[in-house]
């Protein structure tokens, strides 16, 4: 199949075309009234018919869809009944399936009844009557391929987006439904590699090379980044699926496995499907509601996982923070999470803004001191100390501190910065001497003295500490450090080299999406910079943005296979490896060795260049 059949405005009829329902002569047809019947006769005819044209009259409509798919016209000629009947003929007559270019009939049928009934609520009406949920769910449990697998779940992600039709739709065959989204959510992505990626050129099905690549030959590396993006659309649209079921509190019970919900928070889009909120958006949807609350704050892998993600550089990180604010503003629930969440929630109360959001920082402070009074003066006791002396901290530097502030003269408040001043300089001094241990502490008593207002001064002294605490090997304090660091920074321009800490401390944990989140941000702020020394990316932020896509890349978990595609950029980071003077490699040498490593195998680090980091 080639680029032009899938282009509707190269397709004309035979002048000579003798065919009583011609879709192209209908098309044609100037009198607007004989148009509509001749286009129904057409649409009425085409399951029915055998003719090698239908690939090129549904790619002519897939097109039409695509661009138009608020335009009523062909949802009230019989669309939706005509693409659920070839749907099903595809279904039901290999022979069929198998003839000319038939193949591609049931993908482009339930591409176009997902693009019509994406939008208008009267058009999803008309594809549930004309008994489009069946044949669609018959692709779903893949009874053709995970090609129209993929563009069957994103049609009933769009019907389900209907509140009007969504019972009349599913309910059915809801546990089906719900259990076949969850399973193509699991394995999706590795059905795609093993079906496709993983093959050889020659062994994939010429078909789904040409769908991939829309009908250009766009060569190996096209495909298999194509691949990779639609096996992450694979997994999200059936995540938005399980979204529309779980909104509306259906089959909870079977979402709420603890199994999936731990490996929920594994699903998180990719750098493919950036405004897909993948796995801690269903999370966050599950937490609106009891039984969703009670499943989560079960599992303290689930919650583990929803605090790392609050305390990273990730789009998604507010819809962490509301899953936790959730579970701590239910009683039931409230202390089950709170010894766990308030040890990393005490670095955002200073948060001025997240996900266009403002003052979430007072927002975490308010909802962790709800009853505070209980544990200071009651009976309410915290078992965790290291809980206790966080919500101590949030008490002091939200309350106390500030009230104490309000009441210093200014003559104190510059004796403070003065002293602030001497205590950095000091512990400036202790670092460069090697003594790491008193640098904290010196640094550590600054960030006591020094002021609240004092924004910058508290940036580098945080920062300052968490260097500190890089080199003593304590990745818990420098994430700490490097939060409130980020916390007190502007979000529209994050503090660089506490990002880079951060990005360093989480890869001491194995924590390789947050550390790769806070690379690319920290190379985006470098590239940002107008000074001539930071125009280069850094040697070593290279060579962590490489070793961690490698272990983030979608395909990863279906695959035993290492993928060290850069040789020679990991030699060379070895041999230019930074010390206290910041070294910078070389952009157009990294793409020269990129550019080596794709005619070689699979490449990886080609998503660079489409990656929104400059």
């Amino acid at each position: 199949m080639n680029s032009q059949s899938q282009n509707t405005t190269t397709k004309t009829c035979d002048p000579e075309c003798t065919k009583p329902s011609c879709f192209f002569c209908s098309m044609k047809e100037p009198d607007p009234s004989n148009q509509k019947v001749k286009i129904i006769r057409a649409l009425l005819d085409l399951p029915f018919s055998h003719d090698q044209e239908h690939v090129l009259v549904l790619s002519s409509l897939w097109n039409i869809a695509m661009e138009n798919p608020n335009d009523p016209e062909f949802p009230s000629l019989g669309i939706f009944e005509c693409m659920a009947k070839l749907i099903h003929k595809g279904l039901n007559d290999k022979e069929w399936l198998l003839t000319d270019q038939n193949i591609y009939i049931p993908y482009y049928a339930a591409h176009i009844i997902g693009s019509y009934a994406m939008n208008i609520v009267e058009f999803a009406e008309e594809a549930v009557k004309s008994g489009v949920v069946l044949p669609l769910l018959e692709l779903m449990r893949g009874e053709i391929t995970w090609v129209e697998q993929r563009v069957a779940v994103r049609a009933l992600v769009h019907i389900a987006g209907h509140d009007k039709v969504f019972e009349e739709a599913f309910s059915a065959n809801e546990f089906e439904i719900v259990e076949l989204a969850m399973e193509i959510a699991l394995t999706g992505p590795k059905e795609v590699y093993d079906k496709f990626a993983e093959l050889e050129r020659t062994e994939r099905l010429k078909y789904h090379c040409n769908l991939v690549t829309s009908g250009v030959d766009g060569g190996l590396e096209i495909e298999n980044r194509k691949a990779e993006e639609w096996a992450s659309q694979l997994q999200c649209w059936s995540l938005s699926l399980l979204h529309s079921f779980a909104r509306r509190e259906k089959s909870l019970n079977l979402i709420c496995k603890k199994e999936f919900l731990v490996k929920l928070c594994v699903m998180w889009g990719g750098l493919e499907n950036q405004t897909s909120p993948a796995g801690i958006g269903l999370l966050r949807t599950l937490c609106q509601t009891k039984f969703g609350r009670q499943s989560v704050a079960n599992s303290e892998e689930v919650v583990g996982e929803l605090c790392n993600l609050s305390r990273s550089s990730d789009d998604w990180q507010i819809m962490a923070i509301d899953s936790l604010l959730l579970l701590l503003k239910d009683p039931e629930t409230r202390y089950k999470v709170m010894e766990k969440s308030v040890v990393f929630l005490v670095d955002l109360v200073e948060l001025r803004s997240c996900g266009g959001r403002p003052k979430v920082g007072d927002t975490i402070a308010q909802t962790l001191l709800i009853d505070y009074h209980k544990i200071k003066y009651g009976n309410l006791k915290v078992e965790s100390k290291n809980a206790e002396i966080a919500l101590e901290e949030i008490w002091d530097l939200k309350v106390d501190r500030k009230r104490r502030e309000r009441l210093m003269f200014e003559q104190e408040v510059r004796k403070k910065k003065s002293m602030v001043k001497e205590l950095k300089q000091r512990g400036n001094e202790s670092f460069q001497s090697g003594n790491l241990e008193k640098a904290v502490l010196e640094y550590s008593e600054a960030m006591d003295l020094c002021p609240l207002k004092i924004r910058n001064e508290r940036i580098v002294l945080h920062s300052n500490r968490a260097q500190c605490f890089l080199l003593l090997k304590k990745p818990d304090a420098v994430i700490s450090d490097t939060t409130r660091a980020l916390c007190l920074s502007s979000s529209m321009s994050p503090h660089g080299k506490s990002l880079w800490r951060r990005s360093q401390a989480y890869d001491m944990k194995g924590l390789a999406k947050e550390s790769l989140i806070d690379c690319l941000a920290f190379v985006n702020e470098r590239l940002k910079s107008k000074e001539p020394k930071t125009e280069k990316i850094p040697s070593y932020a290279a060579h962590m943005y490489i070793k961690q896509m490698n272990r983030t890349w979608l395909f990863a978990p279906a695959t035993s296979r290492t993928f060290n595609m850069h040789e020679d950029l990991l030699e060379l980071h070895e041999r230019c490896r930074p010390t206290i003077v910041e070294e910078t490699f070389d952009e157009k040498r990294w793409r020269k060795v990129e550019r080596e490593r794709r005619k070689k195998d699979i490449n990886l680090s080609e998503r660079v260049g489409r990656l929104k980091i400059g």
